[in-house]
């Protein structure tokens, strides 16, 4: 086997070789799709404490990426297939920058960079979307905080509203 399960959201590369294919993304689209919380990651990366973190990861059209952002961390997204606008924040929740992502051959930009801890968050606006992210390690779930004005990911309710809201406010900055 070429990934090791690690939980049903994020499998690990089984090996110092890390290859991933069309056939790898496709049945990684079908794992999102029926998650709970709608995302999978495979990790390139084999520990936590590894200095560099890479990894794929497939969201669903409707998944919910609280805002958050990382402290004593950079970080670097590679859009591979679908699209979404990067959206980041100032610390009270007001939208500062959108950044309209695509694949390659979209004519948008397909990478971004982020060197500051600011929030940010991803809305997709396809039925899946597959990125390369890389950041620094090791993990460490203090480097990260969400928004406080945002809604929990348990908040069903809050997370549409929320999401309607945000919506809007991209389309009619």
């Amino acid at each position: 086997m070429r990934f090791k399960e690690l939980n049903s959201e994020v499998l690990v590369v089984n090996g110092p070789l890390a290859v991933v294919g069309r056939a790898d993304i496709d049945l990684l689209k079908k794992r999102a799709a029926g998650n709970p919380r709608r995302r999978i990651r495979i990790c390139a990366h084999q520990e936590n404490d590894n200095r560099i973190h890479e990894m794929l990861i497939v969201l669903a059209g409707d998944c919910y990426i609280r805002p958050h952002k990382h402290f004593n961390k950079s970080e670097s997204l590679h859009l591979i297939e679908g699209s979404a606008s990067a959206v980041f924040f100032d610390d009270a929740g007001a939208v500062t920058e959108v950044v309209p992502l695509g694949d390659y051959s979209s004519g948008h930009p397909f990478y971004y960079r982020l060197d500051t801890p600011r929030f940010h968050s991803l809305l997709i606006r396809s039925d899946f979307l597959v990125f390369h992210e890389t950041t620094n390690g090791p993990f460490n779930r203090a480097d990260t905080a969400f928004a406080p004005w945002s809604p929990e990911e348990t908040d069903l309710a809050g997370r549409q509203q929320f999401m309607k809201s945000l919506t809007e406010a991209v389309r009619n900055p």
